[in-house]
């Protein structure tokens, strides 16, 4: 089925529109349109994460293929809790250029910084910080108070 084009009576405007269609859907990797493509782009420039909540604590899951952990720093200021990487990404382009040119990358390491804030009843001195197979866990305790028990009634 064709989609309705606007009729434009210049042939030359009319082929060079057509051009830029035909280029642009060459290379996108998806039928979504621009504006999808944009926001795509945006929603991928940061590292997909899983927070859950347990009954002890809150549980922090942050995807990190082909990052080191060295790389990788956790801050803790009050409430807010920050993750961010600090790659020289010069570094970077100088070594791939040494191992040759790439004909294609879809694959990028980035600098990024996502910061969370955290619910009053996490207990900021509990944290812990793991890093495996690409795979970044905090898990932040919550206060021994907030934490759900079960009041024993007495018999009288």
């Amino acid at each position: 089925m064709k989609a309705v084009t606007m009729y434009r009576p210049n042939p030359i405007e009319n082929a060079l529109n057509d051009f830029d269609r035909y280029f642009e859907t060459f290379f996108a990797d998806s039928p979504l349109s621009p504006s999808d493509r944009i926001f795509r782009s945006m929603e991928n420039r940061f590292p997909a994460v899983d927070v859950r909540e347990t009954e002890k604590s809150y549980e922090l899951e942050m995807d990190l293929p082909g990052y080191d952990e060295k790389n990788i720093e956790v801050h803790l200021d009050g409430g807010n809790l920050s993750i961010e990487s600090k790659l020289d990404e010069s570094k970077e382009e100088k070594k791939n250029d040494k191992e040759g040119t790439y004909l294609l990358r879809e694959r990028r390491l980035s600098s990024f910084r996502r910061s969370f804030r955290l619910p009053e009843n996490a207990d900021s001195a509990s944290v812990s910080a793991s890093f495996k197979n690409g795979i970044l866990r905090l898990e932040i305790g919550k206060h021994a108070e907030a934490q759900k028990r079960v009041i024993q009634i007495k018999a009288e």
